[in-house]
């Protein structure tokens, strides 16, 4: 494995993680679209390679094809460019929970070796440090979809030895984007094994930013830097975050 050639100008480490997450989304798949950076990837894919692409969010928007990044789940472009508008309850009962999504989109504040996530707190659960978020839709996303996808930046502060409080559980999680590289999880393994690292990362560089004693594969491979295309679509998309184009 030989390092590729690449020019820090050319390209953020926050770009080649949205790039890469977006390469993971095949056409004419449906997914259930996180929002934030899974969105943005989510995005990406359907105005590059995938343009059957076919985008649920958690609202109850099925088939959205917003023409500015969405702020919020609730955010109206989601509603006003979608196929069809169904209610909160639908979307889980007859849609996620039916085993209608191929695959879902999900962020973390906290990861571990089994893919379980967290989005709860950090801290005890009765006087944390932080109380993030919550749940959502996550856990049922993460339990009723074929397969998931986490993006997350790494850091030891992030990628933990275990979560504190199991908000989703990571049984399905085939797939971890981040900022370094590519984790996955094949058949028969209960843990992520670090596939894949984008140009300028290394290994080591990888495991330190790691809260556990990472596994690696046996042939690591480099991330295809972004193309030209991916890029100025990406910057487009970046650029239009709520406003209507």
């Amino acid at each position: 494995m030989s390092d590729p050639a690449r020019d820090d100008g050319a390209w953020s480490a926050d770009e080649i993680m949205t790039v890469a997450a977006s390469r993971q989304l095949r056409d004419g798949e449906v997914c259930f679209v996180g929002i934030g950076l899974p969105s943005t990837a989510a995005n990406l894919a359907r105005r590059t390679h995938a343009p059957r692409l076919v985008l649920v969010y958690e609202s109850g928007t099925i088939g959205a094809k917003p023409r500015a990044l969405p702020l919020s789940i609730g955010d109206g472009e989601l509603a006003e460019t979608a196929d069809a508008v169904v209610s909160v309850p639908e979307i889980f009962n007859y849609w996620l929970q039916a085993g209608r999504i191929d695959v879902g989109f999900l962020g973390a504040a906290e990861l571990d070796r089994r893919g379980d996530i967290n989005t709860t707190v950090i801290g005890p659960y009765g006087t944390p440090k932080v109380r993030l978020p919550g749940a959502g839709g996550a856990p049922e996303i993460a339990a009723s979809c074929r397969r998931v996808v986490v993006v997350v930046r790494q850091s030891p502060r992030t990628f933990v030895e275990r979560v504190g409080f199991r908000t989703s559980t990571g049984e399905r999680v085939s797939t971890v984007i981040t900022d370094l590289g590519v984790l996955t999880r094949g058949p028969g393994h209960d843990e992520l094994v670090l596939t894949q690292i984008h140009p300028g990362a290394t290994v080591d560089a990888v495991r330190a930013a790691t809260g556990w004693d990472l596994r690696v594969a046996d042939d690591v491979a480099y991330t295809a830097s972004p193309s030209d295309t991916e890029l100025d679509v990406l910057r487009e998309l970046e650029a239009t975050k709520g406003a209507v184009a």
